[in-house]
């Protein structure tokens, strides 16, 4: 009914219409998060407006941290996101899985309360400091990123990968180090001001 309503002559005022409306729905930035873990808001994070999270109460997001449109974060084991971090459209965060619980449970599964469920996987994720993660990304249970590490696009990450890794692939593997690519742009005379550890920055200029 509705597709031969739309291939009617009055298919423009239909497609202005879909599109006037469409205009209130589009993602929006929200600026500002009350952390239900540490019961602290954090007036510089900002957070798509269509980004889902489940098990709210268990997710830890610190302050300065951006996560772009369409993202999921399960927070059913735990998620531990750290100041400053980035974290890009479509990038999906599991703290559980089902994957050998269907099996042992069958018809059963959703009878058995999640943390009595034989072979159920939940497990915290933690993200450093000031780490991008880049579109696309899956972090599973139990993964820990350092502080200041890079993602590439669509990788997957399971385990715990050091501080200033550049991680990429599925799955994800070390491939650089971060401190190496601050260096060249140290060297090439960008501002330094704001940088982030103190510490890393004063082993920069001394190299």
């Amino acid at each position: 009914m509705f597709r031969k309503l739309y291939l009617s002559p009055l298919w423009l005022l239909i497609s202005y219409v879909l599109r006037f409306l469409a205009f209130f729905q589009k993602p929006f930035m929200v600026y500002g998060c009350y952390n239900r873990v540490t019961k602290v808001y954090h007036k510089h994070t900002r957070i798509g407006s269509n980004v889902k999270m489940t098990d709210a109460s268990k997710i830890d997001i610190d302050d300065h941290v951006w996560i772009g449109h369409f993202c999921l974060l399960d927070g059913i084991g735990g998620i531990k996101i750290g100041k400053g971090v980035n974290i890009a459209s479509h990038t999906v965060i599991y703290s559980h899985s089902s994957q050998n619980a269907i099996r042992f449970l069958g018809d059963k599964f959703i009878e058995v309360p999640a943390h009595k469920r034989p072979g159920y996987i939940i497990e915290k994720v933690v993200v450093g400091d000031y780490t991008f993660i880049g579109t696309g990304c899956i972090l599973l249970p139990g993964t820990e990123i350092g502080k200041g590490c890079v993602v590439g696009a669509g990788s997957v990450l399971k385990g715990k990968f050091p501080d200033y890794s550049i991680l990429v692939g599925n799955p994800a593997k070390v491939i650089g180090d971060t401190s190496t690519v601050d260096q060249d742009l140290v060297s090439a005379g960008l501002p330094t001001n704001n940088y982030y550890d103190m510490s890393v920055l004063n082993s920069l200029n001394k190299s």
